[in-house]
């Protein structure tokens, strides 16, 4: 009887242990939910989202939720199954396509691509191979980046030979190989090669190939002609309220652009990739491989390799990603496979922040601290601009720019300074690039910017000094130089190679800490000055003088600074107009 009422005992103990960690677990996830409810719901007020979103851990979907209209002029709700275009995330279904091909033996990813595009140029065509187009390493310069791309040439449809005819006979701005320049270019033309290739077209090879194994029914090419259902329609920030994004021929996209799908079939895909159902798991390792770094961390074939930061610490997590964004839409898928977890924002109103809103929402799900939204002081100046002009917006600006619930952000600020510019608007835009100056007078960007403004204005004068600023700044803003050579001005004293002396260098050897677990550390491998932040890839850093330095890969800056003894005691990174100082370890 005794062994009987402990073993009783100890039953009943566990069903009550069992139930109390159900309840624990079932509440957390039920806080969490209501959690990024309302952080989503506060972006979706301030109108910088409006779409979808589906976030997945440890393989399993834990949330899913459409806000705010997937068409606005009847009221029809965004939801998770709602079709969203994905701009540039289109770009791993093509190396996914490639790869496949390679892996049959179809395709060598060494080879030059004239081996297969036979008509290409073969002066360009010889010496790039098809790793250089997924790499974007092959120096074609990008066709969205043409000068009236948007208003001359993206409406017209193109067959994707005829349309390649618009840039094989361009000089490639380096050679293939030397640098990562993003280049829809490269994936356009990887879409063609594929078609060549398998005598079939881009989108036959998706469905065959991706698609139907997957059960991805609602995913495809998304053609404006079709009657496609639960498709959202694109949408434009302009002043207070939304607008109809503006119409793009969606043949001019193609493999670079042109898909369009689903929050739940992103998460298909998403889970596909752990498995070996679509490629080897050699070829996996090509698709993930960190083949040239780019950005903050490295470029694999059509994602982005590095790390992500969750909510408000310095903790960082290694992810798998890429954003896409096409006329009235931008997106995001981020894969993190440490704990198979998942985030996908789709947003079909442009320009939504959603690297912020994914740093915020990993902060909920690892129980970290995160940020709220705060109101856009760029949103609110354009809204003045286009109800009482620019003298009015420029007062607003000023007493809004210090509150509590605003937020300054240059690039916002840059964003709606392009688009008066785009609008025609073009004192209004230099007034808002001269506002950007004076509010992060130490931004190579911000005086690029503004030089534009003052050269489409005709000032051209003060063009040339704003330019030579912004080069100043940033030794390798080519785009400055090269506006400078066509505006006249003679640009080889602008770049000089400064040597510094080796005991000088040796000197700024060494580990700064800029915040509690973000550490930079300086080290020297011959005569070269090398940089490596924590979770960050190892990047060179070159001279502007004995004490100053500027990385090439990105717009960032490190002065190193010396104490009253003449020590180097500090370095100061100034990067997006902004500055941080870490004390030498």
């Amino acid at each position: 009887m005794e062994q009987q009422s402990k073993g009783h005992v100890s039953k009943t103990h566990a069903l009550i242990l069992f139930a109390c960690l159900f309840f624990i677990n079932l509440t957390f996830g039920q806080v969490r939910e209501a959690q990024i409810t309302k952080l989503i719901d506060t972006y979706t007020a301030y109108k910088t989202f409006n779409g979808s979103v589906l976030i997945a851990e440890n393989g399993k979907i834990i949330y899913k939720k459409g806000f705010g209209f997937a068409n606005m002029e009847w009221d029809i709700p965004n939801a998770p199954n709602t079709k969203h275009r994905l701009g540039s995330i289109s770009k791993q279904f093509t190396g996914m396509l490639i790869l496949q091909l390679a892996e049959q033996g179809k395709i060598d990813l060494q080879a030059p691509i004239t081996t297969y595009l036979p008509d290409y140029p073969k002066a360009t065509g010889d010496i790039i191979t098809t790793h250089h187009l997924l790499t974007h390493t092959s120096g074609i310069p990008n066709y969205t980046s043409f000068p009236n791309f948007f208003k001359d040439t993206s409406r017209n449809p193109y067959t994707p030979t005829a349309f390649v005819n618009e840039f094989s006979e361009m000089e490639l701005d380096f050679t293939p190989g030397e640098k990562f320049s993003y280049s829809n270019s490269g994936y356009f033309l990887l879409g063609v090669l594929i078609e060549k290739i398998s005598g079939k077209t881009y989108e036959q090879m998706l469905h065959e190939n991706i698609f139907t194994p997957l059960n991805m029914k609602d995913s495809g090419f998304d053609h404006h002609e079709t009657i496609l259902k639960n498709r959202a329609t694109g949408y434009e920030k302009q002043g207070g309220s939304f607008v109809n994004a503006s119409y793009i021929d969606m043949s001019i996209p193609y493999a670079a652009g042109s898909l369009y799908a689903t929050a739940e079939d992103l998460y298909l895909w998403d889970q596909a990739l752990y498995t070996n159902k679509l490629l080897s798991k050699e070829s996996m390792k090509l698709f993930f491989g960190e083949h040239i770094k780019a950005w903050s961390g490295h470029y694999g074939y059509g994602w982005a390799i590095g790390s992500e930061t969750i909510g408000d610490t310095e903790t960082k997590i290694e992810t798998i990603s890429h954003g896409g964004g096409i006329n009235g839409f931008n997106t995001l898928i981020t894969r993190a496979p440490k704990d198979k977890s998942l985030i996908v924002l789709l947003n079909n109103t442009g320009g939504a922040p959603l690297n912020e809103m994914a740093k915020a929402i990993r902060g909920i799900m690892y129980n970290e601290s995160y940020s709220f939204p705060k109101k856009s002081v760029a949103n609110a100046v354009y809204e003045k601009i286009e109800s009482n002009g620019i003298e009015a917006a420029l007062t607003h600006y000023n007493s809004i720019k210090s509150l509590s619930d605003y937020e300054v952000k240059e690039s916002d600020m840059n964003s709606i300074g392009y688009k008066l510019l785009q609008a025609e608007k073009v004192d209004e835009a230099v007034s808002v690039f001269k506002l950007i100056v004076d509010t992060f007078p130490k931004s190579s960007n911000a005086y690029d910017s503004y030089a534009e403004g003052l050269m489409t204005q005709g000032n051209n004068e003060q063009a040339i000094v704003n330019y030579k600023k912004s080069v100043e700044l940033n030794p390798n803003n080519q785009n400055g130089i090269d506006f400078l050579k066509k505006l006249g001005e003679d640009v080889s004293g602008l770049v000089k190679e400064v040597i510094v002396a080796d005991e000088i260098l040796q000197s700024y050897v060494g580990k700064y800490q800029l915040m509690p677990e973000f550490i930079i550390e300086i080290f020297k491998e011959g005569s070269q000055l090398k940089t490596q932040a924590t979770g960050q890839p190892v990047f060179d850093i070159f001279a502007k003088s004995d004490n100053v330095f500027y990385l090439k890969v990105v717009a960032a800056q490190l002065t190193f600074n010396k104490n009253a003894s003449g020590e180097i005691e500090s370095v100061t990174l100034l990067q997006g107009g902004r500055e941080m100082i870490g004390k030498k370890m």
